[in-house]
Formats: C-alpha cells, structure tokens, sequence
C-alpha cells in the first residue's frame, strides 16, 4: 500500500501563486510515477502533471505548460507542485496520484493510488 497526503491548497486570487506538496510512504512508493490531477466541480479529473521519482520523465498538460513546475525531493519523499500566473477557472481540487509510468500520459484510469485531494480557490 502507498499512502498520499497533499497539502498547501487554499485561497489566493487571480495570478497569484500557490505550492502544493504530496507526501508519499509506504512500499515501495519510489517505483511509482506521479501525478497531479484536479477536479472542479461538475468535470471530470484531469491530469495537471507528472514525474518520476528519478526527476525524468515530466509531463505537463498543455493548459499548465510555462505556469506551473512539478518537482520532487527524494530525501523527503515529496512531490511539489509550483503553481503561478493562477486563473479562477483552475478554482478545483487538486490530487495526488501514483501508478504505472503511462500515467505520464495523462490517463486517470491507471491509478494505482490517489491522495484525499486539497482544494484550491483562485479568486478574482
């Protein structure tokens, strides 16, 4: 089993910038790719970002490309996710996934893991 926990959503205002973090344990976590995807109310969960816990293999969805960074540190058994220049459409919540490398694809249903997600607000 693997365990996710984000942190670091809340409420900023448009433009702004926030940094949200995954904390991941359990077995064998560093054999997992990862992922962030948000949800906002009404649509479907999309994938935001992804990386290896090797820092290769990054991939951006093309609405956050040049915005926002997804990083990890390995020591800490963390993935970050830097988030500027926000819009209030991107007013969602934001989770954490781990699964097979595909998911550098972008494809939610090969989740092997998810976090309970932490709510991001971007205001006008």
């Amino acid at each position: 089993q693997v365990q996710l926990v984000e942190s670091g959503g809340g409420l900023v205002q448009a433009g702004g910038s926030l940094r949200l973090s995954c904390a991941a344990s359990g077995r064998s976590f560093s054999m997992y790719y990862m992922g962030w995807f948000r949800q906002a109310p009404g649509k479907e969960r999309e994938f935001v970002a992804g990386i290896r816990w090797s820092g290769g293999s990054i991939s951006y969805a093309d609405s956050v490309k040049g915005r926002f960074t997804i990083s990890r540190d390995n020591a800490k058994n963390t993935v970050y996710l830097q988030m500027n220049s926000l819009k209030p459409e991107e007013t969602a919540v934001y989770y954490c996934a781990a699964g097979p490398d595909v998911l550098r694809l972008g494809v939610r249903e090969v989740v092997s893991y998810w976090g309970q997600g932490t709510q991001v607000t971007v205001v006008v």
